[in-house]
């Protein structure tokens, strides 16, 4: 049997626990054992078979495994619910004071007041909502 059967025998068989396990350095390896398969079959000796399998399967392993780990580790986030109303812009549509007020945010009338006691938003005003304290937004 010839030198790229072998090597690609050995892709599948690293292929396997690559799909039992879900472990990418699997696939790696196997995408190395690929490469010594191809560098078999254009002729190239034992040598520079094992050097390729060995340069390709290290490479994915230094380059694609750390994006792996930190995309796994970042998840998105989802806000819902009131946290999704934080930062966001509102309309002034009555006097908006520590006392009390109303804005329109996000297509709903919702009470407010301001962060500083001192600060009034007149209507038509922009403000940015900082916080949601029950069913009252506080504004800025």
């Amino acid at each position: 049997m010839d030198a790229w059967v072998w090597w690609l025998l050995a892709a599948v068989g690293l292929g396997i626990p690559l799909v039992l396990t879900a472990m990418p350095e699997f696939g790696m390896f196997a995408v190395g054992a690929v490469a010594g398969a191809i560098t078999a079959a254009l002729g190239g000796g034992l040598v520079i078979q094992v050097i390729v399998f060995v340069v390709v399967s290290v490479a994915l392993v230094a380059v694609v495994r750390p994006i792996a780990v930190r995309s796994r580790s970042q998840r998105p986030t989802l806000t819902s619910g009131v946290e999704a109303l934080k930062g966001r812009q509102a309309v002034v549509l009555e006097r908006v004071d520590r006392g009390g007020g109303r804005i329109k945010l996000a297509g709903e009338i919702w009470s407010a007041r301001a962060l500083d006691a001192d600060q009034t938003y007149e209507p038509g005003q922009q403000v940015d909502v900082v916080d949601i304290d029950g069913a009252t937004a506080v504004v800025l």
